[in-house]
């Protein structure tokens, strides 16, 4: 099996451009392409997944990955799949989430001479002049098929600022400048970001000419990856300061039936013949199927021993051996905080209404015991082991520990 053949069988690939042309350069090692990444956090997140994969796939097949970073479009913000305007980011911040993205990225694929490049497109983006980007970029762009651009068509109806507006322009210089100074034949990026990507293949066209190497892909990367990124509390992180290698292994842990061998197959590096036997599991086989994605998606991010660690915590406490020491914890001040206040301080609710609400439907124990009274106060009898176990629902724990 090729490996174009391969990201088609993983579900990865949603449209292309030229698809003959695109095997040609994939499976023959051809291909330098990008993948942008606005650093809009101090960290990556499982979001990210799918782009990272990707770019690994494609360097272990030969190819060349530029990680674009949106040092320059960060300031604009894409409009993407929005419904507001992002949040301005001054360049302290950006600096300091694009040196963060570094150290994340490096897990995935390998940079060096002759391997991964890293760019950051403030470096040309920034230096611009207006009047002259106006003439010899603008003029290249229509303005009615932009506003026909799903991307801003879903904003038009809010109000779409003229900083969102030229956004699409930004991106399409991108590549635009990465194809004439690093060779790079090819993009990636989500199903949201087709029209934006177009626009870069369409100024290279223009600008140099139909024999110009200007490959578009666009992979189911944004519908479903960024729906896998998020919970009920916000983002699932890559950086164990923010989600702990436990917290990461049980986020994939309990993934729906419907979408672990949907994740196995696009995120995991497992043979697909070992996946294809997978297909026709069902009952406790999936929760089986759910183990294994949540154990090389924990050994991908964060190392085989902290893969190793959580998936033996989560086995201990699911089978009643409750060996706490890898799980999530929070210290607290007092003995004498509720039930609401020490959810929320641990940040397993997003508010105390929501506490509340998980409490009154019976979701919440607190050393196996059921939570029956909204008001109840973690006193120091909860504490005979030297912390109190906290369950959400059927399958999050966390531990309490009073300072």
């Amino acid at each position: 099996m090729t490996i174009y053949d391969e990201l088609v069988a993983r579900g990865l690939i949603a449209q292309v451009t030229d698809e003959e042309e695109i095997k040609e350069l994939i499976n023959n090692g051809k291909a330098v392409f990008y993948i942008g990444f606005d650093p809009t956090a101090d960290s990556l997140h499982v979001g990210h997944f799918m782009a990272l994969c990707l770019m690994k796939r494609l360097q272990m097949a030969g190819n060349r990955p530029i990680a674009l970073l949106g040092g320059g479009t960060g300031m604009i913000g894409d409009p993407s799949g929005r419904s507001d305007m992002r949040k301005m980011l001054t360049k302290e911040d950006i600096d300091h989430n694009i040196s963060c993205f570094k150290e994340q990225m490096s897990k995935f694929i390998e940079f060096g001479e002759d391997k991964a490049m890293m760019v950051n497109n403030a470096d040309w983006l920034l230096d611009l002049n207006y009047v002259d980007l106006l003439r010899e970029v603008g003029a290249c762009f229509s303005v009615n098929n932009m506003l026909r651009a799903e991307c801003y068509k879903q904003r038009m109806a809010k109000g779409l600022s003229f900083l969102e507006f030229n956004y699409m322009i930004m991106q399409s210089y991108d590549f635009y400048h990465l194809f004439k100074e690093y060779g790079c034949n090819m993009q990636f990026g989500g199903d949201d970001q087709w029209s934006n990507m177009l626009g870069g293949t369409e100024l290279i066209r223009r600008k140099l000419g139909k024999d110009a190497y200007a490959m578009t892909i666009t992979l189911l990367m944004n519908s479903e990856g960024k729906k896998m990124g998020k919970t009920a509390n916000g983002a699932v992180w890559l950086d164990p300061k923010k989600t702990s290698p436990y917290e990461f292994y049980q986020y994939w842990r309990n993934v729906g039936d419907g979408d672990v061998l949907k994740c196995i197959r696009m995120l995991t590096f497992l043979p697909l013949e070992q996946i294809d036997e997978m297909d026709n599991w069902e009952g406790s086989q999936l929760n089986k199927a759910k183990e294994i994605l949540a154990f090389e998606l924990t050994k991908l991010v964060h190392g085989e021993d902290e893969a190793t660690k959580a998936q033996t915590a989560a086995s201990a406490l699911f089978g009643s051996g409750a060996n706490t020491d890898d799980m999530p914890s929070t210290e607290i001040d007092s003995y004498e905080m509720s039930i609401l206040d020490v959810m929320l301080t641990a940040e397993l609710v997003p508010s105390k209404k929501e506490a509340r609400r998980l409490i009154e439907q019976g979701g919440v124990a607190v050393n196996n015991e059921k939570v029956t009274d909204v008001n109840m106060i973690l006193s120091n009898e909860f504490f005979a082991d030297g912390y109190a176990i906290i369950k959400k629902g059927k399958k999050v724990f966390h531990k309490i520990i009073v300072k």
